[in-house]
């Protein structure tokens, strides 16, 4: 699909549009104390990080509005997201990485793993997300933290790549030297995932 016909019809090959917004994870929905709760940052930074919920609230925000594409073959156009950007946390230096860094694990509850490329991750249409559609998320949808890539309308130099490159309930980011693969990379799944090569299973 070259990127004119993109423009022309969003639906990715082998998607279907849904109205709804279907609940797919791996494992039950977590529960969340906000007293408790933490986020990590480690590896290939200059210094690890813990940021607590309040710091975490605190972070520059961003709004984007993206389509988006799941591996299970369903498409949901113009959804609203509200939350932090991985790119903007590098720029402003909250996140100092080494010259090493070349690939990011998210990680999240019950050792859920999932891997990109950085230039992936330091993309403008990935976005570790806390609001959907102006509230916060709701539990079955990553609450209160996750990460959520998909299209930009008219960006045809992003990478795009199937809802799961994003991990519900995240609570770390790991920085690594050398790809790794995630929890459904290590499954079958493709490890790239880009919808518009309909990248969704191991060759």
């Amino acid at each position: 699909m070259t990127p004119s016909d993109r423009r022309i019809n969003r639906l990715p090959p082998g998607q279907s549009l849904t109205g709804g917004f279907p609940t797919l994870h791996y494992g039950p929905v977590p529960t969340f104390n906000p007293a408790t709760w933490d986020f990590r940052i480690w590896g290939e930074v200059t210094e690890p990080l813990i940021w607590t919920w309040d710091q975490i609230l605190d972070l520059p925000r961003t709004q984007v509005n993206m389509d988006l594409h799941c591996v299970t073959t369903w498409s949901k156009l113009g959804t609203n997201w509200e939350g932090i950007s991985l790119k903007t946390l590098v720029d402003q230096s909250l996140i100092k990485l080494t010259t090493r860094a070349s690939h990011l694990m998210q990680h999240a509850e019950y050792g859920y793993t999932t891997n990109l490329p950085l230039e992936v991750a330091l993309q403008d249409n990935f976005l570790i997300a806390t609001h959907f559609e102006g509230q916060p998320l709701a539990p079955e949808h990553g609450y209160p933290l996750r990460g959520v890539i998909g299209t930009f309308v008219g960006r045809d130099d992003l990478k795009d790549v199937y809802l799961w490159k994003g991990a519900k309930w995240l609570r770390g980011l790991e920085f690594m030297d050398s790809d790794r693969p995630g929890f459904w990379e290590s499954n079958n799944y493709h490890n790239e995932g880009d919808v518009w090569k309909e990248q969704r299973f191991a060759p």
